[in-house]
């Protein structure tokens, strides 16, 4: 790809000779939300122009983080929790409230205020209102509490957001090499079924000369006949393949596209060296995997439950000012008002509360024990994770280096096999033979380089490093 293209794309680029390197935080992707039109357009068919363009796996990622509906959802959860942050947070803040009432009641139910000579009728209708603000300045710690709280729900809300882009991310790639092995099994199938009608071709013509019996022309139709199934059968799993990438990409296809998309890929198989070892990968992915650090932070806040559990122990206290407006007591004229400034404090201490307190202590202190212990098992899991992860990942580039020649190796042996044949001193089970093998061989050889692609992108996964991720341009900010 030129460079140029990079430059104004997604760059995705893993530093694999150097132990991987330190992967970029994702953080970046948060920065770079969809935009509403990408959004809207993620809702219309995706045109047939589109899909018979060249597909990199740079633009199958790109689409993904703007059209994909898990990482859309995640999205969602995302500004639902920075909601649920701007709600706590809002013990610190001050409140400010306005009220007012008006009532009226019936002249003979008001009481009258017997004076000497004389009594004073109160008015049977009156009103208020005021406007008043309000500030804690002790909550028991639920204050500085909440703060932390805030911040860390943010944080906890963007390592989940990001482990949705990364395990999205790693599909989509997944889903990119199976299409490109369909391709590439496609090839192989025909050209063994191209094969096996040319032997077929060549056995009846021999047959007609009276050189080969019927046998051999019956085996050589048998051979092709077994052939077609693989064919079919590969062409199928191309098409699912196809399928499963457009939707990870977010695409509705045209009502106009039935069973085959016409999609095209640009990128090809491939096999790039890379090497680290097990203690490093186990050591990277517990540095860098989302999933933990998440779970560090819903920790810390099962800890701040704890803290605002026990501030039911303590008293809080308020201040408060504000101006407010009524009618006259002992006067009739709603137009009139008296009015004026009020400010004060109040503290309220609950001595007792029937043990509801110790209640949510005890409660807020096993749910801090169960986060403890997530974050432990998680510990293990993903370890696990890394060890499978990279056993695969051996196997794989095992599997690959045992077939580099096979394919080279197996075509000689089908081209000796061929000239024996012609000169007598064969059989047609050898040349059968021979292309049975260089089938299998090229069979193994693409289903290893997918394989191995696969294998490396887990990898990657499982030690949290699964992409270096610039976004250069064509992307709103929010």
């Amino acid at each position: 790809m030129p460079t140029g293209q990079v430059n104004n794309r997604l760059k995705l680029e893993i530093d694999m000779n150097n132990n991987f390197g330190y992967a970029r935080p994702l953080m970046t992707l948060i920065l770079c939300a969809t935009s509403l039109s990408s959004i809207a357009q993620m809702n219309q068919p995706v045109s047939t122009h589109v899909l018979s363009q060249p597909l990199s796996r740079v633009d199958a990622v790109d689409i993904a983080l703007r059209q994909n509906s898990a990482i859309l959802q995640a999205k969602a959860d995302l500004k639902a929790n920075y909601g649920v942050s701007i709600q706590t947070r809002s013990i610190v803040l001050p409140k400010v409230t306005a009220s007012g009432n008006y009532n009226a009641q019936d002249a003979g139910s008001v009481e009258q205020i017997p004076i000497p000579m004389n009594a004073i009728q109160l008015p049977n209708q009156n009103w208020q209102s005021q406007i008043r603000v309000q500030q804690s300045i002790y909550e028991g710690g639920r204050v500085t509490s909440a703060l932390r709280a805030v911040k860390l729900t943010r944080e906890a809300a963007e390592l989940n957001y990001e482990t949705v882009v990364a395990d999205t991310l790693l599909n989509v790639r997944v889903a990119y090499d199976d299409v490109l092995l369909g391709a590439q099994q496609i090839e192989v199938q025909e050209a063994s079924v191209k094969l096996l009608t040319q032997e077929l071709g060549d056995t009846r013509r021999r047959f007609d000369a009276g050189t080969l019996p019927r046998f051999n022309v019956l085996r050589a139709e048998v051979e092709r006949a077994n052939a077609q199934p693989r064919l079919i059968r590969a062409r199928n799993a191309y098409r699912v393949a196809k399928n499963n990438l457009s939707n990870l990409l977010g695409w509705n296809l045209p009502k106009t596209v039935w069973e085959d998309i016409p999609l095209r890929l640009s990128d090809v198989l491939a096999a790039d060296p890379c090497e680290i070892s097990l203690p490093v990968a186990i050591g990277r992915a517990m540095q860098n995997r989302t999933e933990l650090s998440a779970l560090n932070k819903a920790r810390s806040l099962r800890r701040e439950d704890i803290v605002n559990a026990r501030a039911g122990y303590k008293p809080s206290a308020q201040i408060f000012a504000g101006y407010g407006w009524r009618s006259p007591g002992f006067e009739n004229d709603l137009a009139r008002d008296l009015n004026g400034w009020q400010a004060g404090a109040q503290v309220s201490w609950n001595l007792f509360d029937g043990a509801f307190t110790r209640g949510k202590v005890m409660e807020a202190e096993a749910r801090y024990e169960k986060a403890r212990l997530d974050l432990d098992d998680a510990g293990r899991r993903i370890e696990l994770e890394v060890r499978t992860s990279y056993s695969d990942f051996i196997q794989s580039k095992e599997v690959l280096e045992s077939q580099k020649k096979v394919q080279e190796q197996a075509e000689e042996a089908l081209r000796l096999a061929e000239v024996r044949m012609d000169a007598g001193t064969g059989t047609q089970l050898d040349v059968l033979g021979a292309q049975t093998s260089l089938t299998e061989a090229r069979t193994t050889q693409v289903q290893a380089l997918r394989d191995y692609s696969v294998a490396r992108a887990r990898l990657e996964r499982a030690m949290g490093e699964t992409l270096h991720i610039e976004r250069i341009s064509n992307t709103e900010i929010h």
